[in-house]
């Protein structure tokens, strides 16, 4: 199977889970609004199987945010669930990560950003997501996607610094990304975007 096959399947499948798992819907009971960001978005998830949510409401409520993550794991298959509450750094948020096992044993992780609306950050990703899906030629989706590929299991990059590395630097390849990523660490990854 060809990569953009692999991806465009990824997509369909976190879309169908989306649906079935009922994220959106479990958050949107609280009163939260959600935007799906990241690679499900842009159409670029490869083997880190991965649906980022960014979930905003008027204000952070710790207990409220648990009550959702609470029926989320009552309801939900979910192997694993980290917190970490930001709530009184410049992020102004809670962030959930938690793992699934689908049907077919595969691993996927929920990575559910819950943001104070109006913070510095807020739609920020969101405008990052689009950018990268906006300026993605056919050729640009099959590089980033084979770098994707190529990156070894147990080594971990952020999307945005594979996306850095193609868009700013031209990578073309792994080897490629390895040299640029040794000459160019990533320090923010909310202060890039696309040119």
């Amino acid at each position: 199977m060809d990569l953009l096959s692999i991806a465009d399947q990824n997509q369909q499948l976190a879309f169908n889970l989306l649906q079935e798992a009922q994220l959106i819907e479990a958050w949107q009971k609280i009163g939260a609004t959600i935007h799906i960001v990241g690679s499900l978005k842009s159409g670029l998830m490869m083997k880190n199987l991965d649906i980022d949510l960014h979930i905003y409401t008027e204000k952070l409520q710790v207990a409220e945010s648990f009550s959702v993550m609470q029926e989320l794991a009552e309801r939900l298959c979910l192997t694993d669930i980290q917190y970490k509450n930001l709530i009184d750094t410049e992020e102004e948020c809670i962030e959930w990560h938690a793992s699934y096992k689908d049907k077919e044993m595969n691993v996927w992780k929920f990575d559910m950003i819950h943001i104070r609306k109006g913070s510095k950050y807020d739609g920020v990703v969101e405008r990052v997501t689009d950018a990268v899906a906006s300026k993605l030629t056919p050729e640009l989706r099959r590089i980033i996607l084979q770098i994707k590929f190529d990156v070894p299991r147990g080594t971990i990059i952020p999307g945005i610094e594979i996306y850095q590395a193609v868009f700013t630097g031209k990578v073309k390849s792994y080897a490629e990304l390895e040299q640029w990523r040794s000459s160019h660490p990533l320090t923010n990854s909310l202060d890039w975007m696309p040119g």
